[in-house]
């Protein structure tokens, strides 16, 4: 309900109606709707990212991986309420905190992700570990400023284009010059 009408639009009330329990329920399993809002969030983040593990640790291409990335992110963009996105991005410190501890834990498997990247050739290997990581933080800290707005289509666009650019910047000279192929002169 959260995805699909966004935090404020929702009720504890509305909530147990459609789980079909009794609002205290929901109370005593979850706390306040904030609370809940939170357990959500992180819900979705840790499946999120158990499916894109899933997909870095398949047989696919380098830049098949990458591309399914990019485009499974603007698809979730486009499913979910602009408001959703919103409060889910927002700098709430709960929901800040629990983005960077869910940050931290897989960061192991980007940053392998990152240097398989490199030894195939398809991300310059000029750039270091480190700069990597300091471009992944800064784009993490960025995404609290990100003023989505109500339009869909615009939210799926932006962020799609945020994250191709974040992959497509860093390709070395075996990759493409863009996620299309085209070759640019």
């Amino acid at each position: 309900m959260f995805t699909a009408y966004g935090l404020d639009k929702v009720s504890l009330a509305e909530i147990a109606k459609q789980a079909g329990v009794s609002p205290v329920t929901i109370y005593n399993y979850y706390g306040t709707k904030d609370e809940l809002f939170a357990k959500v969030v992180t819900e979705i983040l840790e499946e999120a990212w158990e499916e894109r593990l899933r997909m870095l640790r398949s047989d696919l291409p380098f830049l098949e991986k990458i591309e399914k990335m990019i485009f499974e992110t603007a698809d979730f963009a486009n499913k979910v309420d602009p408001e959703f996105l919103r409060t889910m991005m927002s700098s709430s410190p709960e929901i800040l905190a629990m983005t960077e501890e869910i940050y931290k834990r897989y960061l192991p498997q980007m940053m392998d992700f990152f240097e398989g990247g490199q030894r195939e050739g398809y991300i310059n290997k000029d750039v270091s570990a480190e700069t990597f990581l300091l471009y992944l933080n800064l784009l993490n800290e960025a995404r609290t400023k990100i003023d989505l707005s109500m339009d869909k289509e615009k939210n799926q666009r932006l962020i799609k284009e945020l994250t191709s650019l974040l992959f497509y910047g860093l390709v070395g000279p075996n990759g493409r010059p863009d996620h299309f192929g085209a070759d640019r002169g």
